[in-house]
């Protein structure tokens, strides 16, 4: 399988890395299993004919040959984690030249994987709308307003389509480069696993920090502080709107473009997060962790866990042991 990685200027420096050590440690370890051999031909390629990374250290790149046609392209994460620094990066000649690139890539029918920042990349160039996609959840209402066309469900770490498949936030990276290896031979994915102490992950949702996504909207911020304060009493669409001055429409509305989400779900969030720092600090059992956070009993709030989390009672508390 050929594989290029388009490295830009600036790019994230452990997103880059991650990516070529996974697929070199798959070429490696290839060897102890019989029959198969080395899956991966991997190019670093750029628009440039000098890279420097985030960090400032030069990446030996390869001009890209419009006679060559690899089986895949990895977009790794620009080293722009604020919007204030992402969207000016966005602006980039050699970003638009990337895109340039990708366009063609992808009208030859060449597969693009995406991870984190670089989502936004492909998001750009047009080749994610219609469909679904995952990103860096910390930019998700950034990347909500930007690209409305794209589906956007954070809360998972992979999202394949008819594109390629886009990735969510920094390990994202290792994911997606996993996910690519499996592609070639579950058995081999399974060896790489053990080898890094990694995991394909399926979710982004444990991960999310819901303050961190109100900041980005006053009226969201305001609606998560009166939240956070009543979550054992239940959640009224009527009495927060009331409370905030604004109306339940324009409530649902500033969720739904900001959060991609209603109030009500993301009163749940802020309850599972709430949830999940009891289990790990309080000492308190299930049934009263439920009671703090407005559950009439310990299984629903399992269930909720579940549902959201992916994992159980049991394995959370096992988290930081």
């Amino acid at each position: 399988m050929k594989v290029s990685v388009l490295a830009l200027e600036g790019h994230f420096d452990t997103g880059l890395a991650v990516t070529l050590d996974a697929l070199r440690a798959a070429n490696n370890l290839s060897a102890l299993l019989p029959g198969l051999a080395p899956p991966f031909d991997v190019t670093i390629v750029g628009v440039r004919k000098r890279v420097r990374s985030g960090q400032g250290l030069t990446v030996p790149v390869q001009a890209i040959s419009s006679r060559s046609r690899p089986d895949w392209v990895l977009m790794p994460a620009l080293a722009a984690t604020t919007p204030d620094r992402l969207l000016p990066a966005l602006e980039q000649r050699d970003v638009a030249d990337a895109m340039d690139q990708l366009r063609t890539w992808h009208a030859k029918g060449v597969p693009i994987g995406a991870s984190c920042i670089g989502t936004f990349v492909v998001a750009e160039a047009g080749l994610l709308d219609g469909r679904e996609a995952t990103t860096t959840w910390s930019l998700s209402p950034l990347f909500r307003q930007r690209y409305p066309k794209v589906a956007l469900d954070e809360s998972r770490m992979l999202v394949p389509t008819d594109v390629g498949v886009t990735a969510g936030a920094a390990m994202g990276h290792l994911d997606l480069a996993l996910w690519l290896i499996r592609k070639a031979s579950p058995e081999l994915a399974a060896l790489v696993s053990r080898y890094l102490l990694a995991d394909i992950r399926s979710l982004q949702a444990p991960y999310i920090i819901p303050n961190h996504l109100a900041q980005s909207d006053p009226l969201i911020l305001s609606f998560e502080r009166w939240s956070r304060a009543r979550l054992k009493d239940g959640f009224s669409l009527q009495d927060a709107a009331a409370a905030l001055a604004t109306t339940a429409r324009t409530l649902q509305r500033r969720c739904q473009a900001v959060l991609g989400k209603s109030p009500l779900d993301y009163f749940q969030d802020l309850r599972v997060e709430r949830a999940q720092s009891l289990l790990h600090g309080s000492g308190l059992d299930l049934e009263a962790i439920a009671a703090e956070v407005g559950y009439a009993d310990g299984a629903t709030l399992g269930t909720l866990l579940r549902q959201r989390l992916g994992r159980g009672v049991r394995e959370l508390r096992n988290d930081l042991r």
